[in-house]
Parts: C-alpha cells; sequence; structure tokens
C-alpha cells in the first residue's frame, strides 16, 4: 500500500494535522509526518517532494497557515496528488485558504476547509482506494455506518 505523506510547515500545525493522521491510522493506512516549510526550509522540502514517489508514497497533505506556501511548493515538485490544509492562523485562515487554493495553471493542489484535517485524509483515502479494493470497502463501510449513525438519531429524536 502506498504511504501518505502529512507535512506541515510548523510544529504549532501538529494539534489539526493529527487529526489526519488518526484518520488514516484507523484505516490501517501507513503515513509519515514531516515539518518542512516551504520558507524556511526550501531545500528539505523540494526533496521530499521530488523523492516522493520513488520513496512509496501516493499522496502528500500539506498544512500550513498564513502565506500558505507549503502546499503549492510540494506541488510544485510532484505529479502526486497534493491536499492543502489552509491552518486558521491570522485572517480566521482566509489568508491561509486563498494562497492553497490559488495555484496556477499545471500546479493543482485539492483544497479542504480550514484546518480541515480529517476531510484531507478522507480525501487521501479516496485518491489510494482508487487502485485498492481493499481501502474502498472500508471507506464505503464507514460511509454506510454514519449514515445508519444519523438515521438512528433521527429515530430517537421522532420518538
Amino acid at each position: 500500500m502506498k504511504k501518505v505523506g502529512i507535512i506541515m510547515g510548523s510544529a504549532s500545525d501538529l494539534p489539526v494535522v493529527q487529526k489526519a493522521a488518526d484518520v488514516l491510522k484507523e484505516f490501517g493506512v501507513p503515513y509519515e509526518m514531516h515539518i518542512y516549510s516551504a520558507h524556511r526550509t526550501p531545500v528539505q522540502a523540494r526533496e521530499f517532494a521530488e523523492n516522493a514517489r520513488k520513496n512509496g508514497f501516493g499522496v502528500i497533505i500539506a498544512a500550513a497557515g498564513m502565506a500558505a506556501h507549503l502546499a503549492g511548493a510540494m506541488a510544485a515538485g510532484t505529479t502526486l496528488p497534493v491536499i492543502g490544509i489552509p491552518i486558521k492562523s491570522s485572517l480566521d485562515g482566509m489568508d491561509a485558504l486563498l494562497a492553497t487554493v490559488q495555484m496556477p495553471s499545471g500546479i493543482p493542489v485539492a483544497t479542504v476547509a480550514i484546518d480541515g484535517a480529517k476531510n484531507a485524509a478522507f480525501l487521501a483515502l479516496e485518491i489510494l482506494a482508487v487502485c485498492d479494493e481493499s481501502l474502498s470497502e472500508k471507506l464505503a463501510a464507514q460511509r454506510a455506518a454514519a449514515a445508519d449513525d444519523i438515521l438512528a438519531k433521527d429515530r430517537e429524536l421522532n420518538m
């Protein structure tokens, strides 16, 4: 199974990205977490991106706040799918959201909500599940369980 790379721009992003790691762990998907900054450690960030495919990664999740160039820097260095998590810091995270989502043609970054680490992990799982039937089945079971939970709460509400 391919790994998921979880890259954060700062150690202060760990409480947010840990939620992505928890989802991946729940589904039994291997991952690695690293702290690389697009601005403070650009060489290491670029090396990670350039070598990600040969190092067994299938998707990269990149989380950063403020200027939030990390996801774009990752995407510039690889043709693997990159999922950006804008981290709430200044301007309620809108600066990070806009910096993450506004990419030039040919260098896409899939972007989730501000602090949306769980959805970043689920999107990474869906990408990997394209070529992994077992993972696809686990995702379908999770969705069915979530639907059952909602319907059970609806029944309780109307009793």
